[in-house]
């Protein structure tokens, strides 16, 4: 067997170990692999070979993290958008009620009864909020500004 093809053959196992794992740090490894597979079929020496593997997969995973797919995420989960689709949507508040140094409203919200709490700091005024974070059952809300999109519930 050449030289190329088991760089390509190490290059494909990665690739397969890349799909059940989701991120793309295993794919960036088999850019180097391949790297190292056109070297060999360059006819180059095994060690400028290795050379080239891991300087291409080692750019290109220093690539990858400084990248915006390659970033943590530093947004907790009650908050984020790309975990519940209720983030960010708009609902309306006709009554708000004081209990202690908080304000609660009950609204109906995709066909349910929702608690809902105002963020501190906004007031507690009748109109439309927009849904910040869910705890549990409760919607944490602040006041929505006027160019959002319509409601919908």
């Amino acid at each position: 067997m050449e030289h190329w093809s088991i760089w390509i053959l190490l290059a494909g196992v990665l690739l397969a170990a890349e799909l059940f794992t989701g991120t793309f740090y295993l794919l960036m490894l088999a850019f180097g692999m391949v790297a190292g597979g056109a070297a060999a079929y360059a006819g180059m020496a095994t060690e400028w070979q290795l050379i080239a593997a891991a300087v291409v997969g080692i750019a290109a995973t220093v690539a990858l993290r400084r990248s915006r797919f390659g970033k943590l995420r530093k947004q907790a989960a009650e908050r984020d958008p790309n975990v519940s689709m209720d983030i960010g949507q708009l609902i309306v508040i006709d009554t708000w009620q004081r209990v202690g140094a908080s304000y609660v409203a009950r609204v109906p919200y995709r066909g349910a009864l929702w608690d809902v709490d105002l963020e501190s700091g906004s007031n507690p005024l009748p109109g439309q909020f927009r849904i910040l974070e869910i705890r549990g059952s409760r919607l944490i809300v602040c006041a929505a500004d006027h160019s959002d999109h319509p409601i919908t519930n």
